[in-house]
C-alpha cells in the first residue's frame, strides 16, 4: 500500500520516488514539525502579539492576521479547524495510507498542514494528490463519500478548501499509477526548478544548469 507521500512525490518526480523508497522513511525535521504545530495556534496567535512576533512565521504579523482573518470569515469550518476533533490520525484506504493532522466532523473532511510557501491561488498539484489521497482514506475508513479536504500553510496565514473536483481525483489516479509502476529508477526528469532543491540530486546524476550557462 502506498503512502500519501509516495503518491505526492510520484506526482512531483517518479525519480524522486524510487531514491525516496530506497533511503526509507524519512525522519520529519525539527522545522517542520515546529511549522505545523502553528495550525493548532491559531486563535492564541491572532490574539498575542508577542506569541505572533516569536512564531517562525514568513510573513509579517499584519499579512499573518490579515489572512487568517478572511479564512476565518470565509471558512464554515473554521471552528473544527481551529479545534478539531481529531488529530494526527493515521488513515488506511484501499490504495493509500497515512496520516491526516486534522480530521473535520461537519461535514468530514482530512486537512493537511504544508511546511512550504502556498501557490498564489488553489494548492500545488502534488499536494493536490495528497488531499485527494487522504480524503480517499477517510472516505473508505468511515464507508461515506468525503467531497473536500482543506490545506493549512501556517507559517503564512493560509488555510484553503479544497474540492475534490474530477481533475484532482484523475491527477491522483495517475500518480497512483506511477507509484505502482516505479519498480527501477525512471527516467531522469529535465526540470531544473525541481531538481536542485533535490536532497537525492547526487544520487540521481542528474546535471542542473548554472545561470552562467544559461546565459
Amino acid at each position: 500500500m502506498h503512502t500519501f507521500r509516495d503518491v505526492e512525490t510520484a506526482a512531483y518526480c517518479p525519480r524522486k520516488l524510487y531514491y525516496r523508497r530506497r533511503a526509507g522513511p524519512p525522519d520529519v525535521p525539527d522545522e517542520v514539525a515546529t511549522c505545523r504545530s502553528l495550525a493548532f495556534e491559531y486563535e492564541r496567535l491572532l490574539d498575542s502579539d508577542a506569541d505572533l512576533l516569536a512564531a517562525p512565521v514568513e510573513v509579517s504579523p499584519t499579512q499573518f492576521r490579515s489572512r487568517l482573518g478572511r479564512a476565518k470569515a470565509r471558512l464554515d469550518a473554521w471552528d473544527e479547524l481551529v479545534d478539531p476533533p481529531i488529530r494526527e490520525r493515521t488513515l488506511e484506504g484501499r490504495e493509500c495510507r497515512g496520516v491526516a493532522h486534522k480530521v473535520l466532523e461537519d461535514p468530514l473532511a482530512p486537512s493537511l498542514v504544508f511546511a512550504g510557501r502556498p501557490p498564489d491561488e488553489g494548492v500545488w498539484e502534488p499536494q493536490t494528490v495528497r488531499l485527494v489521497a487522504a480524503a480517499k482514506a477517510l472516505s473508505w475508513e468511515r464507508e461515506t463519500a468525503v467531497e473536500r479536504a482543506y490545506a493549512e500553510y501556517p507559517a503564512y496565514g493560509v488555510v484553503r478548501s479544497v474540492p475534490l473536483t474530477t481533475r484532482r481525483k484523475a491527477a491522483y489516479r495517475s500518480a497512483v499509477r506511477t507509484a505502482d509502476a516505479v519498480d527501477g529508477p525512471p527516467a531522469r526528469i529535465d526540470n531544473d526548478a525541481k531538481c536542485s532543491p533535490c536532497e537525492f540530486r547526487e544520487q540521481c546524476g542528474v546535471r542542473t544548469r548554472s545561470l552562467r550557462s544559461l546565459l
